[in-house]
């Protein structure tokens, strides 16, 4: 799961990086040759769409998503174990929702010939099956996630299911990222 989650987070920070790059060359032709390349803000939606639903599904695999956790940590275990349980069965559910909405409106793209209406009149089929491969890939992984906290549950490994969907605790997130500096820091070449 770290590889998708880095092959996502690429992907994602690629996206947006040549976004960037199209909206400053934009900016510039407008201003400097009175020229406009019409289409930065329909290329930013796309780009939102779609990186939100990578950012969904890479924040799922990093146990990212926030959850009030005020009092999960004084829970007794089994307790802490159920309400995993349920936040992660939930956002499954909810990713599976995503997916019905999102087939619902590429749907009627398909059946409308829908194109954007902009100047580039961009068929929305193309940025929309994107979207929705993305929101699917989140929605797999969100029930892949579930099943595998389920078992967990039912054959009653209450400290594996908490062990993996746990909400990250302050100290987690403060060791990762004394990790994560470590290993920016480290020199070439060296471990």
């Amino acid at each position: 799961m770290d590889r998708i989650s880095t092959v996502l987070s690429c992907l994602f920070g690629y996206m947006f990086l040549a976004l960037s790059f199209f909206v400053t060359a934009e900016t510039i032709m407008r201003k400097t040759a009175n020229i406009s390349f019409q289409g930065a803000d329909e290329l930013g939606g796309y780009a939102l769409a779609v990186g939100s639903a990578l950012a969904f599904t890479i924040t799922l695999i990093g146990r990212g998503h926030i959850r009030i956790d005020i009092l999960h940590d004084h829970l007794p275990r089994k307790i802490q174990a159920i309400l995993n349980w349920i936040s992660i069965l939930l956002l499954a559910v909810f990713a599976l929702l995503l997916v019905k909405v999102c087939y619902t409106v590429v749907s009627d793209t398909i059946a409308y010939g829908s194109v954007a209406p902009t100047p580039w009149a961009t068929p929305l089929i193309y940025p929309q099956a994107i979207w929705f491969l993305a929101l699917v890939m989140f929605a797999v992984i969100a029930v892949i996630f579930a099943s595998r906290a389920s078992w967990y549950l039912f054959s009653r490994n209450i400290d594996q299911l908490n062990t993996d969907f746990h909400p990250k605790g302050t100290m987690e997130e403060l060791s990762e990222e004394i990790e994560d500096l470590e290993h920016r820091t480290e020199p070439a070449g060296g471990h």
